[in-house]
């Protein structure tokens, strides 16, 4: 009879045939195929990794978790990777753990304001709401569509406490003006990596700026397991609240599977609790349950090994579409990269300019008809969207190029699934479309 091992590495090897068989690599055929605006990019390597991980049958955060949470940290370089179950968990959390009395005097507290983009994702924007505290929103810039820092620094006022900023289609907002805002006026910096992982700004990884930092992991983004996101931080305190938010608010640190790895586990007293109250059942945050799977991590330790090349692949995709749409200027605003910085690009943005022949939904509906995936930028100017009607906030400025985004940006892919004979499909179809408008 074959051991265990044996009938393992039987499966394993089984599962590089079958992902051969199932997923064949064929040629594009245009107008006829699809060019997807992202999607996951993986081999019998990932799959092999969920179902090695599904063999172990340990269903929540295992060796593959721990594994992963440790090369992730080392890849983007932060102390410490918390793993959660998405991107946007990893945003709630990251606001969240600035509440934990653990800061004492320095936690953010409801009434609190915080500084952010209006041209935005939702959930970058949500956790300020959640946690009771104020959006003050200010405009981006155009062709970078990051936050205008002009803006951000004259929004400030003595209710500040916090800023919470995305780097916008994996371009790097100015890392150098948003730094010195926070340190000028000892403000917590939240920076929302989840569409830039592996960008760099001045030789420096985005993702290491912030006091916490977030990534996503979902299937449109650098790397995926599917659903997933990680939270990132250097100081342990912030990464003890993080952990407890994540794991129910509970305040014990125990991973699954292990106890009493404080030596003191019926030797505590907290709150109105007896002496001696079992620390794993006694919380000291108001949390969630946000944690994610070995399987997940499984996939996601292997989908690390393979990021440089898919960041190459994006930054050549970008590249060759810009080139490729130069002698169109008199139609789009074409996107810039942030002066110091080496974008992981997640996306390439158009912004079709005023008094063009056509509008941005003329053009998005004609690559829609032409099987060209396209994506408006998030929710544009997030106060004209319906879940913010009514909302309490505050803004300073007019919005002008976040309204201006809601009426003339989208965005094409990018990613590494997009294929040569793809890329010369998506060009020739903008190419016609516009000298058929001229």
């Amino acid at each position: 009879m074959r051991t265990a091992e044996e009938l393992r590495s039987q499966i394993l090897g089984l599962v590089a045939d079958y992902t051969a068989a199932k997923w064949p690599q064929r040629a594009f055929q245009p107008g006829v195929d699809a060019v997807p605006i992202s999607g996951k990019v993986f081999d019998a390597e990932d799959v092999q990794h969920l179902v090695d991980s599904g063999l172990d049958f340990w269903l929540t955060a295992g060796r593959f978790a721990d594994a992963f949470e440790a090369e992730l940290a080392k890849v983007v370089g932060t102390r410490y990777a918390l793993l959660v179950n998405s991107g946007s968990s990893a945003d709630l959390i990251a606001v969240s753990c600035l509440t934990s009395h653990l800061l004492k005097d320095e936690r953010l507290r409801p009434g609190d304001e915080v500084l952010t983009v209006a041209a935005g994702f939702p959930t970058t924007v949500n956790p300020i709401l959640q946690n009771g505290m104020v959006p003050v929103f200010v405009d981006v810039d155009i062709p970078t569509y990051n936050v205008n820092v002009e803006q951000l620094e004259a929004a400030i006022s003595p209710k500040t406490k916090a800023i919470i900023l995305a780097h916008t289609l994996g371009n790097p907002f100015n890392v150098d003006a948003v730094t010195r805002i926070a340190e000028k006026y000892g403000l917590y910096l939240i920076e929302d990596d989840c569409d830039a992982l592996g960008a760099e700004y001045r030789g420096q990884r985005t993702g290491t700026f912030g006091d916490v930092s977030t990534v996503s992991f979902y299937p449109a983004h650098h790397i995926t397991m599917g659903e997933g996101g990680a939270v990132l931080m250097n100081k342990g305190m912030i990464k003890r609240s993080a952990e407890s938010f994540r794991d129910w608010g509970r305040d014990c640190w125990c991973p699954p599977g292990q106890d009493n790895t404080c030596n003191k586990r019926f030797d505590w007293e907290l709150g109105q609790l007896p002496h001696g109250y079992d620390h794993k059942y006694i919380y000291s945050h108001i949390g969630y349950n946000l944690k994610a799977t070995d399987m997940q991590a499984a996939v996601g330790l292997s989908q690390l090994k393979k990021l440089p090349g898919f960041i190459e692949a994006r930054r050549q995709n970008f590249n060759l579409l810009k080139e490729g749409l130069k002698d169109f200027e008199e139609f789009f605003i074409l996107p810039e990269a942030t002066p110091h910085s080496n974008p992981s690009w997640f996306g390439f943005a158009l912004t079709v300019r005023e008094g063009a022949p056509f509008t941005r939904n003329d053009l998005v509906r004609h690559l829609d008809q032409k099987k060209i995936g396209t994506r408006l930028l998030f929710g544009s100017n997030l106060l004209r969207q319906p879940a913010y009607q009514g909302i309490t906030h505050r803004t300073p400025f007019p919005l002008v190029n976040a309204d201006r985004i809601v009426d003339g940006t989208f965005w094409i892919g990018v990613y590494p699934g997009i294929t040569t004979p793809m890329r010369d499909y998506m060009l020739d179809t903008l190419r016609e479309f516009c000298g058929a408008k001229v």
